[in-house]
Formats: C-alpha cells, sequence, structure tokens
C-alpha cells in the first residue's frame, strides 16, 4: 500500500508549481502529509485518473487542484471523486486570469469544486481551506488553526502601532527597504 496522505496536489504545468510550493509550506505547516502531480485534464487524462486512484488508495481526505487557462482540472477530479476538491486559479496573462477562474467556478450542479483567489494568495488559502476540513475530525488541527489565527491577528496589531509610532511617513519609508 502507497504512503498515507492527506492532501493530494495535482497541477495541469509544471509552471503552476513555484506558486503551489505556498500550498507546500502552509500544509507542511500544519503537520499534514501530501503528494503532488503535474497532470494535465486535456493532455493526461488516462495519467489523471490514475493519480485520483493512487491519492484515494492512500487515504487522502481532500484535493487541492490548480490550473491555468481552460482550467478543467479542478472539475475533472471532481467528476472522478466524492471527496472534496478545492480549485486554484492559476494567475496569468491571459484574459487577465478570468478564463482561469471561470473555468473552475462555474462547475454545474451535482460536481461542486471550492475555488479561492487567484495566485499565490488562493494557494495558501487552498491550503489552509484543506486544514479546515479535515480539523472538522481533528482538534488538535483545530488548535493549530486557532494559533495561525491568532499570529495573523497579532501581526496587524503589531503593524497598526508601528504606524501610530512612527507616522505614516515613516511607515511607508520602512516598507521600501
Amino acid at each position: 500500500m502507497a504512503n498515507k496522505i492527506d492532501v493530494a496536489i495535482i497541477v495541469g504545468s509544471g509552471s503552476d508549481l513555484p506558486m503551489m510550493n505556498e500550498t507546500v509550506k502552509t500544509l507542511k505547516e500544519f503537520g499534514l502529509f501530501y503528494s503532488l502531480n503535474i497532470a494535465s485534464a486535456h493532455r493526461a487524462s488516462k495519467y489523471l485518473k490514475q493519480c485520483i486512484q493512487e491519492a484515494e488508495n492512500s487515504g487522502v481526505k481532500v484535493f487541492i487542484a490548480a490550473a491555468g487557462m481552460a482550467a478543467a482540472l479542478p472539475g475533472v477530479i471532481a467528476s472522478e471523486t466524492v471527496l472534496p476538491v478545492i480549485g486554484v486559479p492559476v494567475d496569468g496573462r491571459n484574459l487577465s486570469s478570468f478564463d482561469s477562474l471561470f473555468s473552475i467556478v462555474q462547475m454545474p450542479k451535482g460536481v461542486p469544486v471550492a475555488t479561492v483567489a487567484l495566485g499565490s494568495a488562493g494557494a495558501v488559502n487552498a491550503a489552509l481551506l484543506a486544514v479546515q476540513i479535515i480539523a472538522v475530525v481533528n482538534e488538535n488541527l483545530r488548535e493549530k488553526l486557532r494559533v495561525y489565527r491568532n499570529k495573523m491577528s497579532n501581526a496587524v496589531v503589531s503593524e497598526d502601532l508601528k504606524l501610530r509610532e512612527n507616522g505614516i511617513e515613516k511607515y511607508i519609508e520602512r516598507l521600501k527597504k
């Protein structure tokens, strides 16, 4: 049997990997195990089905799929599994990335894909959404999410304190460094 994984990450192209490294980093931060594959929905559909099956056989709980342009990958994965699928639209030059966003968000009734933001923010949010899904039955992950959110909140408060102490000009100058 293959190694147990929590999240299967599938990208449509190797060019998506730099962005999706943010997903990997976030999953690691929460101690989740993942698999990572390149499998195009259009150019390697049989291989994609094999990747989905291998992930399911490894105990995967959530799929994360990143794709650009026509971005059929998340929808095809959703059509092949009953497990949650999170789609990450890849930032691109074509049509201001609307093509990938609309392809992922406009799924027909009965084949849902959760869609997150474009680009690296979406890559992080996809990982966090996967953590939240798994945390439904895992109190340890829920606590890690609480700690993560508290750190974010503390960072914002810290930035506000710097702004109030130094004024806008010094604050902006510090950002330029």
